[in-house]
């Protein structure tokens, strides 16, 4: 069976009523607690969803670049459980959340795209913290690699750093050690 190209999610939502929204490096989006009034959909920078510890530390839950739904389960809630902040400058496209809500109700294409989306975000979760189980640095971007298909540039590599929970230092380690001859793989 020939499966027909549907428009991608991030096109269905730029046709719904919505505004801009622009954040400056470091400003926050929405804090733990404060009711939820749009979904955002990411159009330029990276906007994380943090959860403060009680060491004060900073657990990342979502790292939302372009083309990505920042918080998209608080969809289905009332408040928010995290805070969302923006780590560079970033563009996101605010739909009313009550908009959303009453469109996926109305419009089966929009739903299955949007449940499409959904299932994709589980099986990145669940990659994640796979790839989070494994014990060393090699065995962990190994798994990277085998789900990604190959590396990014090099300038990128912090990124996934970050995406395996090593230090980038870690990671040019093995990097390098990959690089020099004759290293096991």
């Amino acid at each position: 069976m020939i499966e027909i190209m549907s428009p991608s999610l991030f096109t269905l939502l730029d046709d719904l009523p919505g505004h801009l929204c622009e954040f400056a490096a470091g400003s926050s989006v929405f804090h733990f607690g404060d009711p939820i009034r749009n979904i955002h959909a990411v159009r330029s920078g990276i906007i994380h969803l943090v959860r403060h510890q009680d060491d004060g530390s900073i657990l990342i839950l979502q790292r939302a670049g372009p083309a990505s739904i920042l918080a998209e389960a608080s969809l289905y809630s009332a408040q928010y459980h995290c805070d969302a902040r923006s780590e560079t400058a970033a563009v996101t496209w605010a739909i009313p959340r009550s908009t959303l809500r009453a469109r996926l109700q109305q419009d089966p294409e929009l739903a299955v795209v949007w449940a499409r989306h959904l299932a994709r975000e589980v099986q990145q979760a669940r990659l994640q913290a796979e790839i989070l189980f494994l014990k060393t640095v090699a065995a962990r971007l190994n798994a990277w690699i085998a789900w990604h298909g190959s590396l990014p540039a090099k300038g990128q590599w912090s990124i996934i750093a970050h995406e395996i929970g090593v230090s980038p230092e870690a990671l040019y380690r093995e990097m390098a050690r990959r690089r020099a001859p004759n290293a096991p793989d």
